[in-house]
């Protein structure tokens, strides 16, 4: 993949408070030789298990949750600015209705058997290792559970172990 080199995960140096909640991502995942693809703007990287890892969470009803479940592997892409429209859109519309990343204009590249997009700055291959719905029992702020709950739609944790950080040349 020439337009992307390989860094180590201590050599990225990116905040991702600003990549995921100002930035966005996009998840991407494969089934059955088709990809799908959201926008999301919470999750996190750190430490688990002695493994670099990110984290991220997706509600039941969004269409990408069923290519993460069928999958080992995901991908999470940033982009520059100029990309905000096309996030925004991938946000909004369901792969179940429309060919969005079509729509979209990007184009879907391959590392390791893992999609991706060509016109990302920052590209973070990952390998499932957990996932857990989050239960309102859990929260000790209840506070959370009722604004960001109200339909009972309980995000999905899942924790991965990032296998290759490729950043644009």
């Amino acid at each position: 993949m020439t337009i992307f080199n390989e860094i180590k995960p201590e050599e990225f140096e990116q905040s991702p408070f600003k990549l995921i909640g100002k930035d966005w991502m996009l998840i991407t995942a494969e089934k059955d030789g088709k990809q799908n693809t959201m926008t999301a703007s919470w999750g996190g990287f750190g430490v688990m298990w002695a493994k670099n890892v990110a984290y991220i969470v997706i509600r039941p009803q969004r269409f990408t949750k069923e290519f993460i479940d069928q999958s080992d592997t995901f991908s999470l892409t940033f982009f520059d600015e100029s990309f905000r429209t096309a996030l925004s859109y991938l946000g909004a519309k369901s792969g179940r209705d429309e060919d969005k990343i079509g729509k979209s204009n990007l184009t879907v590249l391959h590392a390791d058997g893992i999609p991706l997009f060509e016109e990302a700055n920052i590209a973070i291959l990952c390998k499932k290792l957990y996932a857990q719905e989050y239960k309102p029992e859990c929260f000790i702020a209840k506070d959370l559970n009722e604004k960001w709950y109200p339909d009972k739609d309980h995000h999905t944790l899942y924790i991965a172990e990032v296998t290759k950080i490729l950043v644009k040349k």
